[in-house]
């Protein structure tokens, strides 16, 4: 059996694999009519600099959809994500469950293996 490349993880986005992203991307995922930027910022946690930089990285990456608009002569920004946005990040958290399993079941086989050291080597 060939296991070349098996914890490589190909499938972890680098562009989602961050954790104000993540947040933002699992946020918009629940509502596919999108988010107003202060309650995106809200749920989040994050500045209004900060959510700006991460909107801007997920927009030029095409995941997500920004519109501006004005709410009683406020001006408000509505994010969304696209439909590519929704395809990658569903994909990207089905590699996330691989890595978990993957770690979960490789944890189980070392409670259940050998311990200590082979015969013949020393801490470095």
């Amino acid at each position: 059996m060939d296991n070349k490349g098996r914890y490589a993880y190909e499938g972890l986005d680098r562009i989602l694999h961050e954790k104000a992203r993540l947040g933002i991307m699992t946020s918009l995922l629940a509502r596919p009519d999108g988010l107003l930027f202060n309650h995106l910022k809200e749920l989040c946690n994050l500045t209004d600099g900060n959510l700006s930089r991460h909107l801007q990285v997920l927009h030029q990456a095409t995941l997500i959809e920004i519109f501006k608009g004005y709410e009683k002569k406020r001006p408000q920004t509505l994010v969304r994500l696209t439909g590519e946005g929704r395809e990658r990040f569903l994909a990207y958290l089905e590699e996330l469950e691989r890595v978990v399993q993957d770690a979960a079941s490789s944890a189980r086989q070392a409670c259940s293996g050998p311990t200590g050291v082979p015969a013949g080597w020393m801490p470095a």
